[in-house]
């Protein structure tokens, strides 16, 4: 356990601090190819999502995570050289002034900035309380002009933006504080345990798969699964928790320190009912701890792939975490580690009667 620990911590901190705004998930796609390469016959879709096929007998089994992160494009440079920008995913402008931000340029630099704020002093009352829309927001990148924004720094219309975050262990536990936990946790779970299941026994052929722009609209596994044709999928995740101030701790499905989250429904996608028992069933018979969720909001790529082709049975396992959506989310390593023992479990249970079985109903 000592080892898998100790890959996890080291995995995340990689993934984490990667670069990765949807449509620009090239960073973790490298490190997706680079850990799995070994294991299997490597291949992508024209989106650019990003699968690794395992030989085995039986029916096809996806385990999916999205490698991008929320984040934002250079939407205009003005004449003083401050950039403008739009979102790309959910953000909530409370969580943006003064943070630090990374901008990619075409040349492969990385450019550091920060979300401009107005000191208190320069505020009147009235406008202390409001919060400002994206659109009234500003990027400063040091420059004093829009020439040297786009000469000396290389930047132009379009270039990604990444909140800036250092992977850190806190001091309680074994908590950890990141960026982008929604969806690198997820993308984490899906090398690790693709690594194990590739020197494990299972009655499967299992694709591994990284997807592409799941923070506007689930759009890469769509083709994701049109290239794959899996018959079952099995969706990693790093969901939000419900286990802080302002939450009803006697009601919370997604607690740190709780265990894998088991998805049953959001508003994109009711798992397969027979997959989600057997899912709940395999952690209470390996003494996995897990939690379920039912939730009022949200989506997650099984939206997608349970409308993909014929229909594919799928179900949502996740990691809960703080805050995401912002600079700074908090997750619990034990969580993470309970993920990838389920996601380990579960495929090996999979074979040809039993995903038969989820998808007989005649």
């Amino acid at each position: 356990m000592t080892g898998v620990k100790d890959k996890a911590v080291s995995l995340l901190k990689e993934l984490t601090e990667a670069h990765a705004v949807p449509g620009h998930e090239d960073e973790v796609r490298a490190i997706f190819v680079d850990e799995l390469g070994g294991c299997g016959t490597l291949s992508a879709d024209r989106n650019g999502s990003v699968m690794c096929e395992l030989d085995g007998e039986g029916p096809r089994v996806m385990v999916a995570g999205h490698m991008d992160e929320v984040g934002f494009l250079v939407q205009q440079i003005t004449v003083d050289g401050f950039l403008q920008f739009v979102a790309v995913g959910g953000w909530w402008e409370h969580n943006l002034l003064a943070q630090r931000v990374e901008v990619l340029t075409r040349r492969g630099a990385k450019v550091q900035g920060v979300v401009c704020s107005r000191p208190p002093h320069f505020l009147p009352e009235s406008q202390r309380r409001q919060v400002m829309t994206i659109d009234q927001l500003y990027i400063d990148v040091g420059a004093s002009s829009r020439a040297e924004v786009e000469q000396d720094l290389g930047i132009s219309l379009g270039d990604p933006i990444a909140p800036v975050s250092v992977f850190s262990p806190m001091a309680c536990g074994d908590r950890y504080l990141a960026k982008a936990f929604d969806n690198r946790v997820g993308m984490a779970a899906v090398i690790q345990a693709g690594r194990i299941l590739a020197d494990s026994p299972r009655p499967n052929r299992l694709i591994l798969c990284g997807t592409v722009q799941e923070e506007t609209g689930l759009r890469g596994a769509r083709t994701a699964a049109a290239t794959a044709k899996p018959d079952v999928a099995i969706v990693l995740e790093g969901p939000p928790a419900d286990d802080t101030p302002g939450f009803s701790r006697a009601e919370s499905q997604g607690r740190l320190g709780g265990g894998v989250q088991i998805r049953l429904f959001d508003p994109t996608a009711i798992a397969n009912p027979r997959l989600a028992r057997l899912a709940i069933d395999t952690a209470v018979a390996a003494g996995i701890p897990h939690q379920v969720a039912v939730r009022r909001t949200g989506g997650t790529d099984a939206g997608a792939f349970h409308l993909a082709n014929e229909g594919i049975p799928s179900v949502v396992l996740g990691v809960p975490a703080r805050y995401i959506h912002s600079h700074n989310g908090v997750i619990d390593l034990n969580d993470h580690l309970h993920l990838i023992a389920l996601v380990v479990a579960l495929v090996k249970r999979l074979d040809r009667e039993t995903v038969a079985r989820l998808t007989s109903y005649l």
